[in-house]
């Protein structure tokens, strides 16, 4: 007799009833090759059927049609109860009723928070995406782990096949677990979802269901305890060094959501989620002289992150700097090796699908309470450029790439926020000022101390000038173009303060505040 027998537990027949047919058929087919009974529901079934596979329709396994536009298919006692019964001490009535056992049961959920993330969704539409067998099903079997298991996403595919070729048919007791764990993690968001949309239309109230990620190091201080909830591991990856703290995570964030503005190679340093310097180029190497030439002290102890893998030559530069987070689409061998001296160094690794939940919606604290509001995920404003020119002289084609470049960067910049841009690099920030002047004028001595020349640059503006001030103070410093909301009610007199300078301004149109 194998060991541990009692913790073991045999599979010999499956139900599939799945929305994300990813990695379906190699996952029923191993089974099948094993002798596994397979049945299945709807398009499952047919996906099955046109690989080549043997199923039982669940119809057909029931002896009871689908009802109501396969609104009921799988509430059925043959089907709740082989999920159900405890095999030792309710299998005589199992076998009076006629009920075989379900070993294994594969189902994720109707696709209601995809559906729902559309614009404009109608209410019958996400009604119909809510989903009443699959939780029933999940929470069923889920119940019954002792004797059945179960699996809701399709990454956890491998995981059961290798437990059964190691086992010899059978899963342990420890997966099973984990497994029915995971599901009811799942059933809990989703219904949620449904609430929170439902109760969102008529601005109710809302709740959050999200799964522990990890203990942070610390929070803001060290003193701080701090914990990350969510699915945060399914978009970054730390390859290496120290624990995440607080902050890092918060660093992560804004270096992603900047990055994530461009599509040329280009590299951002920041520092306390504040960009001190960005740079495009040919290459990341060119892009980061850029940035980096327009702040050299800022970045010590700061975070680093670029749109393109690591290369070895830009890490044997950057490794000449103490940086506390590094994060990029993936690091080649050079790099890696490199790195890996500086076991203190967070080392992330970005997914392709970060941008994902870069447009989420940001929920803060309140007194009492949470705030929720939509992410500022995109430079607005931008299109349609030449019809927004309010002085009297049009940028040229190079101060308006300068203008999209600027625009791009001070959105990231907490307000009142100030830069000074070229068009392919930063020259000047200035950022969190309690007045835009003062924030123009830091941006001006930075620039200064950095040794570069801000003539002929262009300013952007987080939000409208109140007083001709700031910008003339930018027109003194050498800007000749000016990117900004517009909207204040000294419109004209800024306006004007721009052609006596002949400088050239457009308006987008849309505020970037960032508190």
């Amino acid at each position: 007799m194998r060991p541990d027998t009692v913790l073991l537990m045999p599979i010999l027949r499956a139900l599939f009833s799945v929305s994300d047919k990813s990695g379906l058929v190699p996952f029923a087919q191993k089974l099948h090759d094993r002798g596994v009974e397979l049945l299945s529901t709807g398009g499952t079934a047919k996906a099955l059927r046109e690989a080549g596979l043997p199923v039982i329709d669940v119809s057909d396994y029931t002896q009871a049609p689908e009802l109501f536009e396969g609104r009921v298919k799988t509430l059925h006692p043959k089907v709740h109860g082989g999920l159900l019964f405890r095999r030792k001490e309710h299998r005589a009535q199992a076998d009076e009723h006629g009920i075989p056992p379900i070993d294994l049961l594969v189902v994720n959920l109707y696709p209601f928070e995809a559906t729902v993330a559309q614009e404009n969704v109608a209410l019958e539409d996400a009604i119909e995406q809510i989903d009443i067998g699959g939780p029933a099903l999940l929470r069923g079997a889920s119940k019954n782990y002792q004797d059945v298991t179960v699996i809701t996403d399709p990454e956890d595919y491998d995981r059961v096949l290798t437990e059964i070729e190691s086992n010899d048919g059978d899963t342990t007791l420890a997966l099973r677990e984990a497994l029915a764990i995971k599901v009811y993690q799942r059933t809990a968001a989703y219904d949620q979802a449904i609430s929170n949309w439902l109760v969102t239309r008529s601005n109710k109230s809302i709740s959050i269901n999200l799964p522990h990620a990890q203990d942070l190091r610390y929070g803001d201080n060290p003193h701080q305890k701090a914990t990350l909830y969510g699915n945060f591991t399914d978009y970054f990856t730390k390859e290496q060094g120290k624990d995440l703290s607080y902050t890092n995570v918060l660093d992560i964030e804004s270096a992603s959501a900047l990055i994530s503005e461009f599509d040329e190679p280009t590299v951002a340093i920041l520092k306390h989620t504040n960009p001190c310097g960005v740079g495009s180029g040919e290459d990341l190497v060119d892009a980061w002289n850029k940035a980096f030439a327009t702040d050299q002290q800022a970045p010590f102890g700061g975070v680093i992150v670029m749109n393109r893998p690591m290369t070895g030559a830009l890490a044997e530069i950057v490794s000449k700097i103490f940086t506390d987070v590094i994060i990029a689409p993936g690091y080649d061998e050079a790099a890696t090796k490199l790195f890996a001296k500086k076991k203190n160094l967070r080392l992330m690794t970005m997914s392709e699908r970060a941008c994902e939940c870069l447009e989420s919606p940001v929920i803060r604290s309140a007194p009492g309470g949470l705030m929720v509001m939509d992410n500022d995920s995109r430079a607005l404003g931008l299109d349609g450029m030449a019809a927004n020119v309010k002085t009297k002289r049009t940028p040229t084609e190079a101060e308006q790439a300068a203008m999209r470049f600027g625009w791009k960067v001070v959105k990231h910049v907490k307000s009142n926020a100030i830069v000074f841009t070229g068009a392919d690099r930063t020259l000047g920030i200035g950022a969190g000022q309690m007045s835009r002047v003062d924030s123009c004028r830091i941006a001006v001595w930075k620039a200064q101390e950095a040794g570069l020349s801000l003539d002929g640059s262009i300013v952007a503006s987080d939000a409208l000038f109140p007083f001709a001030d700031g910008l003339l103070a930018a027109a003194d410093a050498g800007a000749k173009a000016a990117i900004q909301p517009g909207g204040s009610i000294r419109d004209d007199e800024v306006i004007a303060a721009a052609d006596e300078r002949g400088m050239a301004m457009v308006f987008t149109g849309h505020r970037h505040f960032r508190h």
